[in-house]
């Protein structure tokens, strides 16, 4: 079974938060590709829906949106995703990944598009936080 990393973007604040995915949340990934929106319940956001925005593997290939297969290629790109050319015009055959999430990728990239009744900074609030906020609401 396939183990990924998720880095959920969050627009409105500008935070970022890492998000282990195994299992049955790993597995609602597999298949879907870059630039697809799903429901985030398996990652445990009841309300959220997120947008794969990139991904990478763990070699460090990035996958890149316009290559529609599942596999890495060496594909002829002149910027975008994977190079940045330093001159104008400049060309470079370089290894990339398909827009297509497989059990290869290590790191997933996302982005919130709607947004659930708890905000996120509740979710990853640290436990002694919590606890301080019961106590005070009482």
């Amino acid at each position: 079974m396939a183990d990924f990393k998720v880095v959920l973007s969050d627009t409105k604040t500008g935070k970022a938060y890492n998000v282990a995915a195994t299992g049955v949340a790993a597995s609602s990934f597999i298949g879907k590709n870059i630039g697809q929106e799903m429901d985030a319940a398996p990652l445990g956001f009841d309300g959220y829906t997120i947008k794969i925005t990139g991904a990478s593997d763990k070699n460090g290939t990035p996958a890149r949106q316009s290559l529609p297969i599942a596999g890495r290629r060496r594909a002829l790109v002149r910027g975008g995703v994977g190079f940045h050319p330093v001159m104008e015009g400049q060309r470079r055959r370089k290894m990339i990944r398909g827009s297509e999430i497989t059990a290869d990728f290590v790191q997933i990239n996302v982005i919130v598009t709607k947004y659930g009744s708890k905000t996120l900074e509740q979710y990853f609030a640290p436990p002694e936080a919590q606890a301080e906020e019961s106590q005070t609401e009482e």
